[in-house]
């Protein structure tokens, strides 16, 4: 089923799949490094291995179910986003006094707060895209006192929309290239073109806000 797919063909095969995604996610806001995308993308692509066989006649091995990947990779978020927004939440005026000194944080402070205030929570879904940037989101919600109702609607969208558009490449990019390497790094391209997309319209933001 996934044998092109390398030496991790048995984990992507195994119900454990499902644990280890979403361990990945759900730590990932505090490692930004951990290969969560990878791991989504790929166990998609053996999903969509999965299906081809059952087409073509053969009987499968035991593959990723899409929906339950999706399900899963979006709970991890939305928990590891709670995570840090209650750390931040209960930081204090050392963390205060941290996001004080940084640009970035101050500047993304006040831009999310004056979001979530008018109902455009959009920032926070653009956020989970782009490179660390579900970090900075949920910790500066925490640190600013943001209300929970106003905060966790658009974690879980955001969430949402990451996974499925995950998975979405992965088991797509499976279906037309084939459960192999290169369908895997096409898609992760892909996840990576959006990630550089989403920091480009979060960098340019604030200047459209200036003009207005």
């Amino acid at each position: 089923m996934v044998e092109s797919l390398g030496s991790i063909g048995s984990l992507v095969s195994s119900p454990w799949i499902y644990v280890l995604v979403a361990v990945s996610v759900l730590l990932d806001i505090f490692l930004p490094v951990l290969p969560s995308g990878v791991l989504v993308i790929t166990a998609a692509t053996a999903a969509a291995a999965g299906s081809g066989a059952a087409a073509a006649g053969r009987v499968p091995q035991d593959v990723p179910d899409i929906l339950v990947l999706t399900l899963c990779a979006a709970v991890a978020s939305v928990a590891g986003d709670l995570a840090v927004y209650r750390l931040a939440w209960r930081g204090g005026a050392r963390l205060d006094r941290a996001i004080a000194r940084s640009r970035r944080l101050t500047t993304a402070q006040e831009r999310l707060g004056g979001a979530l205030a008018r109902g455009g929570g959009a920032l926070v879904v653009l956020a989970r895209f782009a490179p660390a940037g579900r970090s900075v989101v949920s910790l500066v919600a925490g640190a600013a006192h943001r209300r929970i109702r106003e905060f966790l609607p658009w974690s879980a969208l955001a969430g949402l929309a990451w996974a499925a558009y995950s998975v979405a490449l992965g088991y797509f990019g499976g279906q037309w290239l084939g459960a192999s390497w290169l369908a895997a790094g096409v898609s992760l391209a892909a996840l990576f073109g959006a990630g550089a997309g989403a920091a480009y319209l979060m960098r340019r933001q604030p200047r459209a806000t200036e003009a207005s």
